[in-house]
């Protein structure tokens, strides 16, 4: 079967009606068209019972997609009976063709799945851009090459369909039938097409519509039929706009538009980049110098502990005029969005739908999953909701796009599918005698899909409207501002300072942000809906187990297997912390009786939060909202130290956290447990922070951790150095801190002035002391004693690492330096040594873990 067969087999046709249409229309593309009016519906064919799929979309077949019916070779089969096919159009509910006793199948899609697990290989051809000279706006013009054209296309299929039309709108060197338009009276006459035509890239969107609009339609010099010049039909006496008269011009319209939107994009992504390299470098050399200053040099001066005892500020200076070039940046490609999405696909098109509607050129899910595609990853991996929100004018125009993508029968199999990124780029110079040939070697991989990337920030917008509950915004809000009074705010903000202009206007923020995330939700709605009429409940259910869940709820405990070997565990491990890290729970204490009275929290700050029940805080409330956002699917999890919370189900200001040591530290796969609370002035002031493993305020685990569980941190305002921002810094940024900064490899050079002692004996017993405290506090307790809310969480832990765990203990059994269990550490006097009775202490400690271990 030859490959023009083969591609419009993939479109529904059978093989008979395909060599049928390619036999009367030598062109591929000419020929699906006529097939999908109708003209081939008589022909029979070797494969004739072969039905086209109502759901499959009308274009091409993407190589993502594993059909039942494909043998091992790729190739479809054509048996009239093979019992691999079923026609999914009948009326019988999915049974046999002719057989009423088959059992009905209920999903077509069965057999259809999407995997990320692919890799292709291509090879594209650098180019020289090619300039014309436009006389309507007098001056030159990029013409699109057919390497631009066809560039990021990674699936061989849709290479052809885009190699197809660039061949037939532009002047091809293949053939020269191809860069021809025949009059289509049949006069004879033809025109001839040039590259320029229909692929200059002019410096506005706008302007080349108006130049297609002159450019489409033609007029016949020798019969005066006024024919379309990008498929070669009669233009009808009542068309309104020429450019809606066939799917060619879709297709090349769509192709030019989503070419110039990703070079803006990629644009402004460069200069972004060499921004923050440029501002990272200075603010490197002056971190250099503040450090250089600290060295002793004999005057006096020493340098401070670790992280901590330094004097550097944060600059926040120019944050204004950052958001305000953003803002110019992110209109620039709202705008363009919104031009070209007017050419997208839409059967709810204003005025009723177009005949490019109904039926796509193939080349448009190319464009779409080429180009729109890498534009929608960038965006929706960006990790903030209130970065999102902020920039809420760009992330709504994104939102229309994939809410129209997802609503057509063609296209909205693209949101899940996985979309091909390039992982690498190899240059490879090829030398003629007449010429020098520029190749790139690209490899694509599979990555996550647009609705994978949606469900992240759509699980980050329901924590967020969990943290509005309390100042929910007006039924009518005020209607968004328009672009210019936009502006104005911009101007009238730049003499502010940074926290008058961020503090003002809280409840227009508030409402903005419970906007945004009402309507990212809605748009995950909408596409799950199209879905779901269009493939079906069980398409939607399995892709919905295939989604990322970032948190649960404390009732979806389950058992994890750790496996035979620790590769097992490792994976086992990381899947089960994923889905554990951020859960609501009940943290109050339970009561006797139904009284009114200000319930109790099983929580250091218990008091400070009763005072705070049923207040409302607006300010207070977005910051807590935009926190839980960041905290549901940034919490870090890896198999060497992972975060943990566990945040109230009706006071989300009420959280637990705890942290697993990190490797290579004494501190490695403990259990610290601390209590948070996001009081009154969050988030102008830091959230309250309390260390929970103290063995009932005895030990003294690091520098900066007392055992009275106060917790030294320069972002808390307990210890000196870059302090907490407003509006800026986050609980996140707290708790990577502890657990990085903190819970260190040397411990003991968190104490400033003795930041030079790094590997001396006093810095190594310090960690073996730690080390002691650990096993018998943040381990040995923790099981025996798990404290709550995380009793399965710590369980599972140990369990899942208890076979690695039994080799650390022995490691640290033989680098223990027997002195006895010191409550501090920071001094050992001669007579702490006592070999005996430490060593047996220790022991004993490490068998009856490793016994609890055994029972797990």
């Amino acid at each position: 079967m030859d490959r023009e067969v083969q591609q419009l087999v993939e479109m529904g046709a059978t093989a008979g009606q395909a060599r049928a249409a390619l036999n009367k229309y030598k062109d591929v593309m000419q020929a699906a068209e006529k097939f999908f009016e109708g003209e081939f519906e008589n022909v029979a064919g070797d494969d004739s019972g072969r039905a086209h799929q109502a759901h499959s979309s009308a274009t091409s077949r993407d190589p993502d997609v594993e059909m039942d019916q494909e043998d091992d070779d790729g190739e479809l089969e054509d048996d009239e009976g093979s019992d691999a096919y079923i026609d999914y159009d009948s009326d019988d509910d999915g049974g046999m063709p002719g057989d009423s006793g088959a059992p009905k199948v209920n999903d077509p899609y069965a057999g259809i799945f999407f995997s990320k697990d692919r890799r292709e290989e291509v090879i594209e051809i650098e180019e020289q851009s090619v300039f014309v000279s436009v006389p309507e706006i007098n001056e030159k013009v990029e013409v699109m090459t057919q390497g631009r054209w066809m560039a990021g296309c990674a699936e061989g299929g849709e290479q052809s369909f885009l190699f197809s039309l660039y061949s037939q709108l532009g002047q091809s060197q293949l053939s020269d039938l191809d860069g021809v338009c025949p009059c289509p009276s049949g006069c004879g006459q033809t025109v001839k097409r040039q590259q320029s035509d229909f692929f200059a890239i002019y410096p506005k969107f706008s302007t080349y519509i108006q130049h297609l609009q002159s450019k489409v339609p033609q007029r016949c010099p020798k019969c005066q039929t006024e024919f379309c010049f990008a498929c070669g039909e009669k233009i009808s006496q009542d068309a309104s706009d020429p450019l809606w008269h066939c799917s060619n011009l879709q297709g090349v319209i769509l192709g030019v538009g989503l070419f110039m939107i990703e070079r803006l994009f990629e644009q402004q992504k460069e200069e972004s980049e060499i921004k923050e390299t440029t501002e990272r470098e200075t603010k490197r050399r002056k971190t250099r110098d503040i450090d250089d200053d600290k060295i002793d040099t004999g005057s006096g001066k020493t340098k401070g502990g670790v992280g901590y005892a330094g004097e550097l500020k944060e600059d926040s200076s120019g944050q204004a005029e950052a958001q305000a070039n953003q803002f110019a940046k992110d209109s620039k490609i709202r705008a363009l969005l919104a031009e070209v999405r007017v050419y997208l696909p839409s059967l709810q098109r204003p005025g009723g739908a177009r005949p490019s509607d109904y039926l796509p050129h193939p080349s448009s899910l190319t464009h779409l999953r080429r180009r729109f595609n890498l534009i929608t990853s960038e965006l929706l991996r960006n990790d903030s909701l209130a970065d999102m929100s902020d920039r809420h004018g760009l992330y709504f125009e994104l939102l229309e796009w994939l809410e129209t993508i997802s609503s057509h029968e063609s296209l909205c199999s693209m949101m899940p599918m996985p979309i091909m990124r390039s992982v690498s780029q190899q240059t490879v110079v090829k030398k003629t005698n007449t010429s020098t040939i520029r190749e790139r070697k690209i490899i694509y991989e599979g990555s996550a899909s647009p609705r994978e990337l949606l469900e992240a920030i759509s699980l980050q917008a329901q924590a967020a409207l969990k943290g509005l509950e309390s100042s929910k915004p007006p039924e009518d809000p005020s209607p968004e501002p328009n672009e210019e009074q936009k502006r104005k705010t911009v101007v009238a903000d730049k003499g502010k300072s940074k926290g008058d202009a961020l503090a003002e206007g809280n409840f227009d923020e508030t409402a903005k942000l419970y906007g945004f995330c009402n309507r990212l939700l809605a748009t995950t709605v909408q596409i799950d809906r199209s879905l779901r009429e269009l493939k079906g409940d069980d398409f939607v259910t399995r892709m919905h187990e295939s989604l990322p869940k970032a948190y649960t709820s404390a009732s979806d405990t389950i058992y994890v297997d750790a496996g035979d070997t620790e590769e097992d565990a490792k994976e086992a491990y990381v899947k089960w912390a994923t889905s554990s890290r951020f859960e609501y729970c009940d943290l109050t204490i339970p009561t006797t009786d139904n009284s009114d009275e200000t319930l109790n929290y099983k929580h250091y700050f218990n008091n400070e939060i009763r005072m705070l029940a049923n207040a409302s805080i607006p300010k207070r409330s977005v910051a807590i909202a935009k926190e839980l956002a960041i905290l549901t699917t940034n919490l870090p999890v890896a198999w060497d130290s992972s975060i943990f919370l566990k945040v109230d189900d009706t006071r989300v200001d009420v959280i637990k956290c705890l942290i697993t040591g990190p490797e290579g530290t004494p501190y490695h796969n403990g259990c610290y447990l601390f209590d948070v609370f996001l009081g009154a002035n969050y988030n102008q002031s830091p959230p309250g922070v309390k260390y929970m493993t103290t063995n009932g305020g005895k030990y003294r685990f690091n520098p900066n951790l007392y055992a009275d569980g106060k917790v030294c941190l320069s972002l808390l305002g307990t210890w000196s150095g870059p302090g907490w921002v407003p509006f800026k810094s986050t609980l996140l940024q707290v708790l990577l801190s502890i657990q990085s900064m903190i819970l260190c490899e040397e411990p003991y050079l968190n104490e400033p002035g003795w930041a030079s002692n790094a590997g001396t004996p006093q810095s190594k017993a310090y960690s073996a002391n730690v080390r002691r405290m650990v096993v018998k506090t943040a381990m040995l307790d923790a099981l025996q004693n798990p404290p709550e809310p995380f009793e399965d969480v710590i369980r599972t832990h140990f369990r899942l690492k208890a076979r690695s765990l039994k080799k650390q203990l022995g490691n640290w059994l033989r680098e223990d330096d027997h002195r006895a269990l010191a409550s501090d550490g920071a001094e050992y006097s001669s007579a702490g040594r006592n070999s005996s009775t430490s060593i047996n202490d220790f022991k004993a400690d490490i068998d009856t873990l490793k016994s609890l271990l055994n029972d797990l």
